[in-house]
């Protein structure tokens, strides 16, 4: 199959880097804080934790209310923060727990930026249906 250039400064595209920025300044503040503590869960640690935060978005979205005076936005951006920990879980192959922060970094920005080419090829072809 021909191997197509696909166009990344899409508006999708441009939210994709405006919101990931905003998630990776939060996941190295905690970083800095934490180190690479989350290093010694399992993958299905991760993936846990990224249902609860699915289900309390999904349980405030339907109640209309929320107890807890914390915004639904943290937990989107948390979301990505672990779905990206899942995957350096799953990739970096090295048995260390502690990792640098500038190492962090450097996984953050390619485990992001390889879901953000995915993003581009996959709207290529699907003309972006899933904004109708």
């Amino acid at each position: 199959m021909k191997k197509i250039n696909i166009n990344l400064e899409t508006s999708t595209i441009n939210d994709y880097k405006k919101i990931i920025n905003i998630c990776k300044d939060i996941y190295l503040k905690k970083s800095k804080d934490y180190g690479s503590a989350w290093r010694i869960l399992r993958v299905p640690s991760l993936t846990d934790q990224i249902f609860i935060k699915a289900q309390r978005i999904r349980s405030v979205q339907e109640k209309n209310t929320m107890k807890v005076n914390e915004d639904i936005e943290n937990e989107f951006i948390g979301i990505i923060n672990y779905c990206i920990m899942a995957i350096i879980q799953l990739e970096y192959k090295d048995d260390e727990i502690e990792i640098n922060v500038n190492k962090l970094e450097e996984l953050y920005d390619i485990y992001s930026e390889d879901t953000m080419n995915l993003l581009a090829n996959k709207n290529h072809d699907y003309d972006e249906a899933w904004k109708e």
